[in-house]
C-alpha cells in the first residue's frame, strides 16, 4: 500500500512540474497527453489488424489442428478491433450528444480579477 501512495504522489509530481516551474501549462501538458493517447489509439488499432491478417496467414498455410490455432488469433484479432472501433464510436457518439465540436481539451477558465469592481 505504501508503494502505491509513494508511486503516485511521484507521479503526481512528474505532471505538475513543468507547470510549476512555468515552463508548460495545463493544456499544453493535456495536449501533449491527448497526441500520445490518438497516437496509441492508431497503433494499437494497426496492431489488431496485423494479429488478424497473421492468424489469416496461419489459418491458409497450415493444416490440421493448426488450422485451429490461426482460427483463434483471427478470432482474438476481430474481437480488438470490433472493441477498439466501438469504443471510438461511443465517444463519437457523446461528442456529438454533448455538443462538443473540438477536439482540443476542455479546461475551464480561471478566476479573471476585474480592476473597478468592488465586492
Amino acid at each position: 500500500m505504501r508503494n502505491i501512495i509513494i508511486n503516485s504522489v511521484l507521479a503526481s509530481a512528474v505532471v505538475a512540474l513543468p507547470a510549476l516551474a512555468s515552463a508548460q501549462t495545463l493544456q499544453n501538458t493535456l495536449g501533449t497527453i491527448s497526441g500520445l493517447l490518438n497516437g496509441a489509439i492508431g497503433l494499437f488499432i494497426t496492431l489488431a489488424i496485423v494479429i488478424f491478417f497473421w492468424g489469416l496467414i496461419k489459418y491458409l498455410m497450415s493444416v490440421g489442428d493448426e488450422k485451429a490455432a490461426g482460427l483463434q488469433i483471427m478470432f482474438y484479432g476481430v474481437i480488438a478491433i470490433f472493441v477498439m472501433v466501438s469504443i471510438w464510436g461511443i465517444i463519437r457518439l457523446l461528442q456529438t450528444t454533448f455538443r462538443v465540436t473540438g477536439t482540443g481539451p476542455i479546461v475551464p477558465q480561471g478566476v479573471q480579477y476585474q480592476p473597478g469592481y468592488n465586492f
